[in-house]
């Protein structure tokens, strides 16, 4: 199918939708105000050590000091015999014999910080070009997983083993873009990256830690170097200046690519014209409408996300078990478009209506596979449990749509719901008696929410004249449109 990107640009945030038959199918959201760090090599400062944990804190200038695995250390692996997997004979060497407090080390993001989480790091350094990766301080050359032919994936390495002396340091991986790359297509991104890894190199010899020694690319310069396919027909891009800069780009960088780009110049702006600007609001909804009627409740918590699927008012087939089959059917080819567009990732719960045939369920998850298909991040299904639900993980690599765009309720503080107002008047007849036993006040005043006077007036009313007589002192209320329904003060007149 094929596929179009649109990019809309402002001096505070770049937007990326890809379109598929006129549906958004992902988003990429980026902000000048907080860019993505995954890719960015930075000279840090180990912190802390934690040998229990066999992991180290490392300070690379953020607001949170970053994680490093020992697992994700490259030195501890080139020691011993056992090349790449992480161990000689004797296993890993422990993250205390390696590291050490105070000391600087170049490392690079792999994930960028998550809710309360640090940034993950590495100090096994890749830097990525439009049809290889570097791996500076590697002697190896691997192809993509996604080149499936094998007589490819040999001519594409004795292609690239021809082009890298022996005597030249470092290794490649060949990208699923390099399949029909030339020799002289190739040379260039060999000798790009090169370039990119001695400059951080030479930055490193003279900087003080934390200091960024590579930056990785802008959302719309990585649009270009990793989104854009085979099947992608167009690029609309709706600011002439950033159409110029990236036009410049992929001339330089990438030259096949320049034809696609396209200049939007039209009045009305380039997302609400392809309704992305509804998608992005329906997005951000906890409830997803089906087609045929049924629903999608999608709740995402910090350990993982859970999607419910309801009939709703579905109820057109001929018996029961076929409507519950079609619901399930239209339900899991939504739900891999919304684990897409909203970017989610960790460990994901499917609740499938409950269906009694295995034929079904066999149906329903191959029907979920195929859809899932089509997303290039990496993941794992499994099939349906003895609760009749479906586990599944998806790599989480940045911030989910939700966490990008939203922040906790200030009201509920993230829970989703508020105390009913007759809640809140209990609450207040018990901090007065608290109040009264203390403090020999003359008078005691309530300021509460609209809604939690109106009940003092009316439905609690009774309650509150007999607080008012069992403790011998007025009580007076005092509406405040500003408070919200959880909020009231009790002043001592």
């Amino acid at each position: 199918m094929s596929e179009e990107f649109l990019v809309n640009f402002t001096p505070q945030e770049t937007r990326v939708a890809l379109m598929q038959g006129g549906v958004v199918q992902e988003l990429h959201i980026e902000r000048t105000a907080s860019c993505g760090l995954v890719g960015n090599v930075y000279l840090g400062r180990v912190v802390r050590v934690l040998p229990g944990m066999q992991s180290a804190f490392i300070d690379i200038g953020l607001e949170r000091t970053a994680f490093l695995h020992v697992a994700d250390i490259w030195e501890q692996r080139q020691n011993g015999h056992g090349g790449s997997n992480g161990h000689n004979g004797d296993g890993p060497r422990p993250i205390e014999k390696i590291l050490s407090e105070g000391q600087n080390l170049i490392v690079q993001v792999l994930k960028d910080p998550i809710g309360t989480k640090g940034a993950r790091l590495s100090t096994q350094i890749s830097i990525a070009g439009r049809l290889l990766v570097y791996l500076p301080q590697e002697k190896h050359i691997g192809i993509s997983q996604r080149i499936e032919s094998e007589a490819e994936r040999v001519q594409l390495r004795e292609k690239l083993q021809q082009l890298v002396p022996e005597s030249e340091p470092g290794g490649f991986i060949v990208r699923t873009m390099a399949e029909k790359a030339s020799d002289e297509e190739l040379a260039n991104d060999i000798a790009y990256l090169r370039k990119m890894w001695a400059e951080a190199k030479n930055a490193a010899v003279s900087a003080r830690p934390p200091a960024l020694l590579y930056q990785d690319l802008t959302l719309g310069q990585r649009l270009l170097r990793d989104l854009v396919t085979p099947d992608t027909a167009r690029i609309h891009i709706d600011s002439r200046e950033n159409f110029q800069k990236l036009s410049a780009f992929a001339q330089e960088y990438m030259p096949q690519l320049a034809g696609l780009l396209e200049h939007y110049t039209g009045e009305r702006p380039l997302f609400d014209l392809h309704g992305v600007e509804d998608e992005i609001q329906k997005a951000l909804a906890r409830r997803v409408d089906l087609k045929s009627g049924g629903y999608l409740i999608i709740d995402q918590t910090e350990a993982m996300t859970t999607i419910d699927v309801n009939t709703g008012g579905f109820v057109g087939l001929r018996n029961f078990d076929d409507t519950i089959f079609k619901t399930n059917l239209e339900a899991a080819q939504t739900i891999a478009r919304q684990l897409r567009l909203r970017n989610l990732g960790g460990i994901i719960i499917l609740d499938f209506i409950d269906m009694e045939s295995e034929e079904h369920k066999a149906a329903v998850l191959a029907e979920l596979n195929k859809a899932l298909g089509r997303d290039h991040t990496r993941m794992s299904v499994n099939g349906f449990t003895a609760l009749g639900l479906v586990e599944m993980t998806r790599k989480r690599t940045r911030e989910s749509l939700a966490h990008v765009l939203c922040e906790p309720c200030p009201t509920c503080g993230g829970r989703g719901e508020v105390r009913t107002a007759r809640t809140i008047c209990y609450e207040v007849l018990r901090e007065l008696l608290r109040e009264a036993r203390q403090f020999d006040a003359r008078e005691y005043r309530v300021l509460a929410a609209p809604s939690v006077i109106d009940l003092f007036l009316d439905e609690e009313s009774q309650a509150l004249a007999m607080l008012s007589d069992f403790i011998g002192k007025p009580i007076s209320l005092q509406a405040e449109s500003g408070y919200t329904q959880e909020q009231f003060d009790i002043v001592l007149m």
